[in-house]
């Protein structure tokens, strides 16, 4: 008898070595750093897991994965979100993670988007939310109405920076937090600095969306605020170029000509006075405030260098503008640039 039960004992022992070994062991299965688990609604969270283990080869055993889980409460704790596992991850550790609802933030980074559709995308790539009902949202003026934006002026709102949230939060939230980053960002000085200008701070972002498309030299972006200014206060067309390419939605042109700023639109400042309706992209925060840092000028004019090499020529009368322009498309037709 005393014989059985030390064997016993011993298979006991066994059983708890092999149950601790695999419970708390590594259980992934891939070579990457890391690898994300979606789920996106609690009713079928264990299906959703569970097809993601297997598919993405995610963890060596998945039928103990999941018996571990019913023992541990996982599917009646989890809730929606984004889990990383990482390689090397134990399943009790794996296990812990979705009990406890520990999800990887997911970051919006936000550099130069043009339209609402890529608003749309991006929101659709980072977050649950999927780009097809941003876009409805993003669209809607109804929706849009508890922002203080439409559909014109809804991409004010966004400061290209990088926004950490939760990959769950829902769309309302996303532009929340977007509209709580504008409010911090127009502080009183920049306010001031915008009523100097005779501008609203809507205004400093559009006029700053089309300084953004004319350039990539910090240094000039200032005067060429003061040229789209100087014309605003003569009751001249601003006649910017990225106006027409954003009305045609056709990013690609590389050489405007007067079939392209006949086009109808209320975005196209060669037939409309005054700025456009709304951004037309969005702004870095040093070309917002090279906006509301211009400086006075008699500039009218100004036109890319011959040279092609990111700088512009300015001009305070349209007879030197000419001599510049001659110079600059002279050197689009050496280089047979035609659109």
């Amino acid at each position: 008898m005393k014989k059985f039960f030390a064997f016993l004992f011993i298979l006991l022992l066994l059983a708890a070595g092999i149950t601790g070994w695999l419970f708390f062991t590594s259980a992934t299965q891939f070579d990457e750093k890391s690898k994300y688990v979606l789920v996106y609604e609690k009713a079928t969270a264990q299906q959703e897991v569970t097809q993601q283990l297997e598919e993405k080869q995610l963890v060596r055993n998945v039928s103990l994965f999941n018996a571990l889980a019913a023992r541990l409460d996982v599917w009646q704790k989890i809730k929606p979100g984004r889990f990383e596992i990482t390689k090397g991850q134990s399943l009790f550790s794996i296990l812990r993670m979705l009990r406890n609802n520990r999800q990887v933030p997911a970051r919006l980074v936000i550099n130069k988007l043009r339209t609402r559709e890529d608003l749309a995308r991006v929101i659709g790539k980072n977050f649950r939310v999927d780009s097809a009902t941003a876009i409805r949202f993003l669209n809607s003026n109804d929706s849009l109405q508890a922002f203080g934006v439409d559909t014109n002026t809804v991409m004010t709102l966004v400061i290209p920076d990088t926004y950490v949230l939760n990959w769950s939060t829902p769309l309302d939230k996303i532009l929340a937090r977007l509209l709580a980053e504008q409010a911090q960002f127009w502080t009183s000085e920049r306010r001031q600095k915008a009523t100097n200008q005779n501008l609203t701070t809507e205004q400093v972002y559009t006029l700053a969306s089309i300084v953004e498309e004319e350039t990539n030299a910090n240094q000039e972006k200032g005067k060429i605020a003061s040229v789209y200014m100087n014309r605003i206060a003569k009751g001249m067309n601003l006649g910017a170029d990225p106006t027409v390419k954003f009305a045609l939605k056709d990013f690609a042109i590389r050489r405007i000509s007067n079939e392209h700023t006949q086009v109808v639109s209320p975005y196209n400042t060669y037939r409309n006075k005054g700025l456009p309706p709304g951004p037309i992209c969005t702004p870095s925060k040093i070309t917002i405030d090279a906006v509301l840092d211009a400086p006075r000028t008699e500039y009218l004019f100004f036109v890319a260098s011959a040279e092609m090499n990111g700088t512009h020529h300015f001009s305070a009368t349209y007879a030197e503008h000419l001599d510049y322009a001659k110079a600059y498309h002279k050197g689009l037709d050496q280089r047979g640039i035609k659109r």
